[in-house]
């Protein structure tokens, strides 16, 4: 199975402005997140790539991913919000090929293992199914991802064959769900944001968005279908990734990104200087 085109969504609520951030990236060079996106991407062989945005801000984010030349195609989200929408505004794009998707409000920190999106699609094209990146996280955090459950392939770590997925899990329904053996107590498998999708997905989202149209089908519930009825895998990540979503998001995210770069050392002495200062006697008390 090859893999040519990639897909990054970046219209949904109320993230929509996260992709136009600027941080600066791993290498010091500042660059817009949707930026670093497409080129995690095409760093992983993908020759072409769609991103969905919001409609009427085409030129924002043309202008927010110059240097792609042909490579790149914008496609508007103009009909119903949603995330599992957006997916579908590609379908003339994607067309029944198989793609590798991302996330328009995460940025990554890779590990060892390099480029993560690169490790997904290689998978994908050997196995001829779905992966999904995946990352152990505490039960506190569950809420915000999709997770799933899993058995471990023998004598291949950090890869799972998929039993079960379900969106933002409780900690109680994950407990009885969605265990996954070999982690740590209290921590699940949640999506990392980057997945291999082929043509069977795409017609599963579709068909659960046409049946139900007053409920949101989602990316979640669609793959739970997938794992019911083929092969569907997920890969443990040894990088980290960062959502730009919550409180404080983007500022751990830069933190994250300058730690792993060139300038670790300006920024850990930048740190030790804030924290000796907030410590000083009557700090932020009236005087």
């Amino acid at each position: 199975m090859k893999i040519s085109k990639g897909l990054i969504t970046a219209a949904g609520e109320p993230q929509r402005r996260i992709p136009l951030q600027t941080l600066v990236d791993s290498e010091g060079v500042p660059r817009t997140v949707l930026s670093m996106l497409v080129s995690e991407v095409i760093g992983s062989g993908i020759e072409q790539v769609c991103v969905i945005v919001p409609a009427g801000e085409e030129a924002v984010y043309a202008s927010a991913t110059e240097g792609f030349g042909d490579a790149l195609r914008l496609v508007p989200q103009d009909g119903p919000p949603g995330y599992a929408q957006a997916i579908l505004r590609a379908r003339e794009f994607l067309g029944r090929e198989p793609f590798v998707h991302l996330v328009g409000d995460h940025v990554y920190v890779r590990g060892k293992e390099g480029n993560l999106a690169q490790r997904v699609v290689s998978l994908a094209a050997e196995e001829g199914c779905c992966v999904s990146a995946v990352q152990p996280t505490h039960e506190s955090a569950i809420g915000r991802f999709g997770v799933v459950g899993g058995r471990p392939l023998p004598n291949r770590p950090f890869l799972y064959t998929v039993d079960s997925v379900i969106e933002k899990p409780t900690p109680t329904v994950a407990e009885e769900r969605l265990v996954a053996s070999g982690l740590r107590a209290g921590y699940y498998l949640a999506f990392f944001g980057i997945h291999a999708f082929t043509p069977e997905f795409l017609e599963i989202l579709e068909r659960q968005t046409a049946e139900a149209p007053e409920q949101d089908a989602t990316v979640s519930s669609a793959l739970a279908e997938v794992a019911r009825r083929s092969r569907y895998l997920a890969v443990q990540s040894d990088g980290r990734r960062y959502d730009l979503g919550p409180k404080y998001g983007l500022l751990r995210s830069q933190l994250a990104l300058t730690l792993n770069g060139p300038d670790r050392e300006e920024l850990l002495a930048g740190l030790v200087e804030l924290l000796s200062l907030s410590a000083e006697p009557g700090r932020g008390s009236d005087r």
